[in-house]
């Protein structure tokens, strides 16, 4: 099936959307935690908090971090659950990993913690390699939303876990205004002036929007295979947390 968010591209229609993520992502990698911050004025950590604890009532012991981006998830996932068999995070950017790893050096965590460039849609491990997947703020980034899914159902063992973060817009029509005045006018403002890629932060209000939310998301996990599919909305519906178990 095909989905709006597949057809959202960062730069122009003509290139894949996986090679544009790509290039988007090497492009604002070094300010890329500081515009996290300051699009989500902090709350994305409490998001990320907040995920993990739901995740950690599975008592995880390996963990797949898809689209881990600078690291974040995947740290805060080590210091949490402490999972014995370790962590593993993948992202197209070469540009999103060299941070994350510096991070994970300077933590000394590198036993613990492993990074490698990989694509969501083609993954090389074998199947039931993980009793957990986890993605933060990717999935609307993935070419082929079915595809996706149907690859991290793949690696996860029976009874593994799926914990999928990602950003949603809000129904009120107070806060609506109030989200598309700051997503459509002041995020665009200022990620030009810190990362200087215009397009890169009016593709992330576009990606939101086009992105199947709530129910509609839950359906196409149903569709890969998963089960007991559930969602969490944060934040006025800003943020939504889904589950799902193999």
């Amino acid at each position: 099936m095909n989905y709006k968010a597949e057809s959202i591209k960062p730069y122009n229609d003509t290139d894949s959307k996986t090679g544009q993520v790509r290039q988007m992502f090497d492009s604002i990698a070094p300010a890329y935690d500081f515009m996290n911050r300051a699009m989500t004025l902090g709350i994305d950590r409490l998001w990320r908090r907040k995920a993990v604890r739901m995740l950690g009532k599975s008592q995880p012991q390996h963990i797949l971090d898809v689209a881990t981006g600078t690291g974040d998830l995947a740290l805060l996932l080590h210091r949490m659950l402490k999972p014995k068999q370790g962590i593993v995070g993948i992202d197209l950017s070469e540009g999103m990993l060299s941070v994350a790893r510096r991070k994970v050096a300077d933590a000394g965590l590198a036993d613990a913690i492993a990074f490698e460039t990989g694509d969501c849609l083609n993954l090389r491990f074998a199947d039931g390699s993980f009793d957990a997947v986890t993605v933060a703020y990717g999935v609307r980034n993935f070419e082929h939303l079915d595809q996706g899914y149907a690859e991290m159902h793949r690696v996860l063992a029976k009874g593994g876990v799926l914990c999928v973060v990602e950003l949603s817009t809000p129904t009120g029509w107070l806060t609506r205004k109030l989200y598309d005045l700051y997503t459509l006018h002041i995020i665009p403002l200022v990620g030009r002036l810190v990362s200087h890629d215009v397009r890169a932060y009016r593709y992330l209000p576009e990606s939101i929007a086009a992105v199947p939310q709530g129910e509609a998301m839950l359906g196409i996990m149903r569709a890969a295979g998963f089960t007991e599919c559930s969602f969490k909305a944060l934040t006025f519906g800003t943020c939504t947390i889904y589950l799902a178990t193999k």
